[in-house]
């Protein structure tokens, strides 16, 4: 099994040297910094694209303090409670590096926006590998996972080169919902992945349409606000699963689950077109 661990980075590696190789670096546009809704209020510069963040905060600090107040999520394994312990973080200083970053926004700041971003995308990957894959290697691969979105920020700032960034942004999106759907939880309410990937693919279409909803709103409020507030709703609808779940009894991907839905309406049967699945908590028992 660890030489098939080896292999599956040795190939991930080659492959991203190959990438780095054939396309062309992508350098960072200037025009990145200048947004539709520049308004001060209150004294403060961008003030709505500053004010924004605030809910990162908040869903942070809520989420930190459920994680470690009496156990409130329920984390039967040490490296949850280290991943989610790193994506609460993160999240929380989004509001923080983001609302520095718009109060004059440039490159340098910019760091410091997408620095925590990083650091919730790539624990989400490893919290992924401890559910459903392994929670040794999913424990072991925080640290390595976090390093890597980090490097690829300095590497951005030091050769203005976005290529390791977009693949760190990239990668949790294709691989995020693909895992939610394709293995077998270890944790009822999966659905509540693919509501937060969606809400992040909102926020993607709503920074790709700021001036657009700008005028469309007449003024009123940007894409970019809007953006921020639905990129905080990932972590909000993160948090009510780890609230609302319990330990799944009978392990089915969401794939299957499906499939076995759909194959009952095909076949006619109106009394079953959907499933209510019922799951009870398996208390842990100390070995004899």
């Amino acid at each position: 099994m660890r030489k098939r661990t080896v292999y599956a980075w040795l190939v991930a590696l080659f492959c991203f040297l190959v990438l780095m190789i054939v396309t062309p670096a992508i350098p960072q546009s200037q025009e990145y910094h200048n947004f539709a809704d520049q308004r001060n209020f209150f004294g403060i510069p961008n003030a709505l694209n500053v004010i924004s963040n605030f809910p990162f905060l908040v869903i942070g600090l809520v989420g930190l303090v459920l994680c470690h107040h009496g156990n409130y999520f329920r984390l039967s394994l040490q490296g949850e409670l280290w991943g989610w312990t790193c994506f609460y973080v993160g999240v929380a200083a989004v509001a923080v590096g983001s609302s520095y970053y718009h109060l004059k926004p440039d490159d340098a700041r910019l760091v410091w926006d997408r620095l925590p971003m990083t650091v919730a995308f790539t624990s989400i990957i490893a919290i992924f590998i401890i559910e459903r894959i392994d929670e040794r290697k999913g424990m072991i691969s925080i640290i390595p996972l976090v390093l890597v979105g980090i490097v690829s920020i300095v590497y951005w700032r030091f050769f203005d080169d976005l290529r390791p960034y977009a693949l760190v942004q990239f990668v949790p999106c294709i691989a995020i919902p693909l895992m939610a759907i394709l293995l077998p939880p270890m944790y009822t309410h999966s659905t509540y992945w693919l509501w937060a990937a969606g809400f992040y693919l909102l926020a993607k279409v709503l920074e790709a349409t700021d001036q657009v909803i700008y005028e469309w709103t007449y003024h009123i409020v940007s894409g970019h606000t809007l953006k921020h507030l639905s990129a905080a709703l990932v972590p909000v609808f993160l948090t009510f699963m780890l609230a609302k779940r319990s330990v799944e009894t009978e392990r089915q991907s969401l794939l299957k689950m499906w499939r076995v839905s759909w194959t009952k309406f095909r076949e006619g049967n109106s009394t079953v077109e959907s499933y209510t699945y019922s799951y009870s908590n398996v208390p842990a028992t100390e070995p004899q």
